[in-house]
């Protein structure tokens, strides 16, 4: 593929993407990635958080939660355990999510409150990029 790359997001269940694409941005275990043609090749743990690729000027969103990322070769292919684009999100449900972890975050501790704030980040994470329809 000459000047861009090929971006395909599978999880357990589906694939959610399997496009070419100028650019992604995804949440890597240590902080944001941005991949760009020619990049070098990288394996890479992911976080929760929004992954977005852009094709032209468009830009679209995911929200996704945890996986790998390896690219090589202008291809970028994401394993997610889980990965929901804007149209798909069932914003009552992230809603409820998010009340449920953030009350049990009050009383839960150690291990149990890690457990909480992830589903809460999880949460907020869709009902952002559900807001990006």
């Amino acid at each position: 593929m000459s000047g861009g790359l090929h971006l395909k997001v599978v999880t357990p269940t589906r694939v959610v993407v399997d496009a070419e694409v100028d650019s992604v941005t995804l949440p890597g275990a240590l902080g944001a990635l941005g991949i760009l043609p020619g990049h070098t090749p990288l394996l890479s743990a992911l976080r929760i958080g929004e992954l977005e690729y852009r094709q032209g000027v468009h830009e679209h969103f995911l929200a996704i939660q945890w996986g790998f990322v390896e690219v090589q070769d202008d291809r970028v292919t994401v394993l997610a355990d889980a990965a929901e684009l804007p149209g798909e999100i069932d914003v009552a449900a992230a809603q409820a999510d998010k009340r449920e972890a953030e009350e049990a975050m009050r009383t839960a501790g150690g291990e149990e409150f890690n457990v909480q704030r992830a589903k809460l980040q999880a949460a907020v994470t869709r009902l952002a990029v559900a807001a990006r329809v």
